[in-house]
């Protein structure tokens, strides 16, 4: 048994042996601590440097101004038919992308002068027109954007069996009654009421769409004959309904200034009412025709007279059955019912031509024609309804 001097040398001899345990253990997590920071800063580098697998360029990655309008779908250098992507897509989408009718704009610009000298004329004042613009809406939208109160006139195109929409704003209205029942000249904008029309306003807002659609059917008549009828006027735009809400249209704006005040006169025309006049519509000049060469069809027609056809001089035609044509010999009479004064027909291809009476001169069969030729069934007017169907395939 150990003495107490034994026992405090065990005691010093455990306490070493701690002591160099922990040195170890401290040891031991410095060195861990150190490699931990060595691969830290390792990783660093590499992030910074670009090496490795290439994720530090995908983190500090900066996007140029052409990689962000390409996200966008905006490309200065593309041209006007190239389809829209990204941001810019999602942006027009609801659009409508206008079709150019070059003749179109040529009639509202002769609407234009004409209507300034008819309301000139109707107000005894000075009226100046003007068209603001032409452009492509979709008829939905187009009513939701009505500022109102308005008055909303369905008019119906006629002779192209469809409908339009022609608005009239309030400060025109007002403007106008002012004018014409002797109004004070005051100028600036004129305070609109929240209530309804009069009948007195709404005869005298009629009679002056009346003349703008006169000067209207003036204004297309040189292209084609159109009168332009009211079906009815409107107040709220839900009941001027003529089309679809998805459907495009041709929307025209004129401002009609009378001195300090007016307003605007809004057209719209939607494309399945003036589709029967479309190629009307896409002339560059008035009287331009399509697909058609003068000298190409004088020559054409050269040819055509030139050209040699076979004609024949059918004498009769008999229906046999097939046994007893196949029964047929040398020296049987197949009987005709003809004399030698009847007429015969003069026939090219399936084409029957005309009559004519069977003789001779000579030594030769003649036939002499005995009436005019017949008017052909294919006129032009065939082939341009056949060339209209295969447009619309």
């Amino acid at each position: 048994m150990a003495g107490p001097s034994d026992q405090d040398k065990l005691s010093d001899d455990w306490n070493l042996d701690e002591a160099l345990g922990a040195g170890a253990d401290i040891a031991e997590a410095t060195e861990e601590e150190s490699s931990d920071a060595e691969m830290s800063a390792e990783w660093a580098a590499m992030l910074e440097g670009g090496g490795g697998d290439g994720e530090g360029d995908a983190v500090d990655r900066v996007l140029n101004q052409d990689e962000i309008d390409s996200l966008l779908g905006f490309d200065a250098n593309a041209g006007g038919n190239v389809e829209l992507t990204g941001v810019q897509a999602l942006i027009n989408s609801a659009l409508v992308s206008y079709e150019r009718l070059p003749m179109l704009e040529i009639v509202f610009d002769r609407l234009v002068r004409l209507t300034t000298t008819s309301l000139r004329n109707f107000t005894s004042d000075n009226v100046e027109v003007s068209l603001e613009s032409i452009s492509s809406v979709r008829f939905g939208d187009y009513l939701n954007s009505i500022p109102l109160p308005a008055i909303l006139t369905v008019i119906k195109a006629e002779e192209w069996d469809n409908f339009g929409l022609l608005t009239v704003d309030s400060a025109l209205i007002y403007s106008m009654i002012d004018v014409l029942l002797g109004g004070r000249r005051v100028g600036g904008t004129i305070r609109v009421e929240g209530r309804p029309y009069t009948t007195i306003e709404l005869a005298l807002a009629k009679r002056m769409i009346e003349v703008i659609l006169d000067d209207t059917h003036k204004a297309f008549e040189p292209l084609t004959p159109v009168h332009f009828k009211i079906e009815r006027l409107e107040t709220n735009p839900r009941f001027a309904a003529i089309s679809r809400p998805a459907n495009a249209a041709i929307l025209i704006e004129l401002r009609i200034e009378m001195d300090d005040r007016g307003g605007k006169v809004e057209m719209l025309l939607p494309y399945a009412t003036i589709e029967p006049i479309r190629e009307q519509l896409l002339q560059m000049y008035m009287g331009e025709k399509f697909g058609r060469d003068p000298i190409w069809e004088g020559h054409l027609a050269t040819e055509i007279y030139a050209a040699d056809v076979d004609v024949e001089a059918i004498l009769h035609e008999v229906q046999l059955p097939l046994s007893r044509v196949l029964s047929l010999q040398p020296g049987d009479t197949v009987m005709f019912d003809r004399s030698p004064s009847d007429p015969i027909k003069l026939r090219c291809g399936d084409v029957e031509l005309t009559e004519a009476i069977m003789g001779h001169i000579g030594n030769h069969v003649s036939v002499r024609v005995s009436r005019p030729l017949n008017p052909p069934k294919v006129t032009m007017a065939a082939f341009e309804a056949l060339d209209e169907t295969q447009e619309n395939r």
